[in-house]
């Protein structure tokens, strides 16, 4: 999976690298959960220098993370880290930065700076070469402007080429013992040669009665799964767009434009009731132009729609209404609009007589008594004002009101558990006709006429998980370490499957020290193991940083 992310955002590396700096063109702020005591809210944030940055500063935090973002996009060859993985890299980073200083570490020189330029994925080719199209396109976009200049950027991966030394004088020579290498060897060069026994959920059909006492228990076991989430009762007056759209006027070039932006979102007309219709090209407006023109007399009545309705919520404010049934009723009556109550609606569901609209719904739950009525909110056919009535709290039902629901979970969770045991019957049976000498197709046929249920089966054209085969997923690579030749692993279980593996053959790769691959399967796993102990040194250097400079309470 991550070769093919690197692979993918290499592929497109000048747009997306351009987005990315734009994104960075934001200060960016990260927010730290309170039991890290970094970035604490409030105006008057107390100093807390770390590593030469103050992590109560904005400025500083923008520069600590933005530098550390940039750092780990172009060593990875693409975006990727969430908030959490950025700090601890953002913070192991700085200490190493630190330690480079403490250690009088010299300067990087340019022939560093560019051999280090070199090696990062996000200037290589899909084979690993250094890409001269891919480092020229990223410095153009540097000199389009935004956050990073080329000075910024030669800063940075000079500071990282600092952070490699340090980390390669903490990392030592790695630790390695012969049996993590065997161990390695066998686990990316042992060839297998695997069949797979495959039984479909929807071919498993199992005759599942219920009586009121086991829906009545499983019901009481499972409440948690039928609570009713709050509620909120809301009314709404809303401004259709149809009345609006006598005052629409749009012209060709409007027309076209909107064509021309997205063509394919436009269907042509079909020849018959049996021919499906075709997508529209982009010289195909003129058979297309009625579907354009509706669009768009569309968008702009809601736009309009939008707009009286956004007048009405501003009016609110202005008079500095009340939170009054009488008031309101009397205010909307004045302005001509009316008032109506939709039924109480969760999160989850939204309400109903508004399709169950996501932005209705998150703009009613922030309603309450005094914020008790919303800006306008757009809709499919025009835009509604929403006005608070009341916040209902979270219930449990009675098992009558959810009894359908009750009753399909109830089957559901009885067939999963059949599926289960079917699995290990099949498991079994088929073991024992494999170990008799049966072929797998003959053995799978005969334990699907036993059990009542389709199996399928098919064997894999051998393999190793250094070059695994593409036709299949990867579910079934997680029996193999402990699956011997002849055997078959228990029943893997997803939402539409479940898979035996049958292990028809398991040849071994030479596991001696004459092994080519036994000395770099060693260097490979001192390395992680280096690194491992590199970032362990860090991180204990960061939390003593934290620690040293964690605010003293009173």
């Amino acid at each position: 999976m991550i070769s093919w992310i690197q692979r993918y955002f290499q592929r497109h590396f000048a747009i997306i690298f351009v987005l990315v700096l734009a994104a960075m063109a934001i200060p960016l702020v990260v927010v730290f959960a309170p039991s890290s005591g970094i970035g604490q809210g409030g105006q008057d944030v107390a100093t807390r220098n770390v590593f030469g940055y103050n992590l109560g500063s904005q400025e500083d935090q923008a520069r600590l993370f933005g530098d550390a973002n940039l750092s780990a996009t172009l060593q990875l060859g693409y975006s990727g880290m969430d908030s959490d993985q950025l700090q601890q890299y953002a913070l192991q980073r700085a200490a190493a930065i630190e330690l480079a200083k403490q250690l009088n570490l010299p300067a990087s020189s340019k022939a560093e700076v560019a051999d280090y330029i070199k090696g990062l994925r996000a200037f290589s080719t899909p084979e690993g070469g250094f890409d001269t199209q891919r480092y020229n396109a990223f410095r153009d976009s540097l000199k389009a402007g935004g956050r990073y200049s080329e000075a910024d950027v030669s800063r940075i991966i000079a500071a990282d080429v600092r952070v490699d030394k340090v980390r390669q004088l903490l990392a030592g020579p790695g630790y390695v013992l012969d049996a993590d290498v065997v161990t390695q060897l066998k686990r990316i060069g042992t060839t297998w040669t695997l069949g797979l026994a495959t039984i479909n959920y929807s071919d498993f059909k199992p005759s599942i009665t219920a009586t009121n006492e086991q829906l009545a228990k499983f019901f009481s076991d499972n409440t948690f799964r039928y609570e009713i989430g709050p509620r909120v009762s809301v009314s709404y007056v809303k401004f259709p767009a149809a009345d609006y759209s006598a005052r629409i006027s749009v012209t060709e070039d409007e027309l076209k434009a909107l064509f021309a932006a997205a063509p394919g979102r436009y269907k042509l007309p079909a020849k018959d009731d049996k021919t499906p219709a075709k997508v529209a090209g982009a010289d195909d407006f003129a058979l297309v132009r009625d579907q354009v023109e509706a669009n768009l007399r569309l968008a702009k009545a809601r736009q309009l729609a939008t707009k009286a309705a956004s007048d009405i919520s501003l009016a609110i404010y202005e008079s500095k209404l009340a939170n009054d049934p009488a008031t309101l009723a009397s205010f909307l009556s004045a302005h001509q609009v009316k008032e109506v109550l939709l039924n109480p609606f969760t999160q989850a569901a939204g309400p109903a007589e508004l399709n169950n609209s996501a932005d209705v719904t998150t703009a009613a739950f922030k309603l309450d008594g005094e914020r008790f009525y919303s800006d306008a909110v757009p809709v499919i056919d025009g835009a509604v004002v929403l006005f608070w009535k009341d916040t209902l709290p979270p219930r449990t039902p009675l098992m009558s009101e959810v009894q359908y629901m009750v009753s399909t979970d109830y089957m559901e969770n009885e067939k999963r558990k059949l599926f289960v045991e079917l699995g290990r019957r099949a498991k079994s049976l088929l073991e024992t006709r494999l170990k008799a000498g049966t072929d797998l197709a003959t053995a799978a046929k005969a334990v699907s006429d036993t059990v009542a249920t389709p199996i399928e089966a098919k064997m894999l054209t051998p393999f190793s998980a250094a070059n695994p085969p593409t036709e299949d997923d990867f579910s079934y690579y997680n029996t193999l370490d402990n699956l011997e030749q002849g055997g078959v692993s228990d029943m893997i279980i997803t939402r539409e499957k479940g898979v035996m593996v049958y292990a028809a053959g398991k040849k071994l790769p030479d596991l001696t020290k004459a092994n080519p691959q036994y000395e770099t399967t060693r260097n490979q796993i001192a390395a992680v193991t280096a690194r491992m102990g590199a970032n362990k040194i860090l991180e204990e250097m960061v939390e003593r940083e934290l620690k040293k400079s964690e605010p003293k309470l009173d």
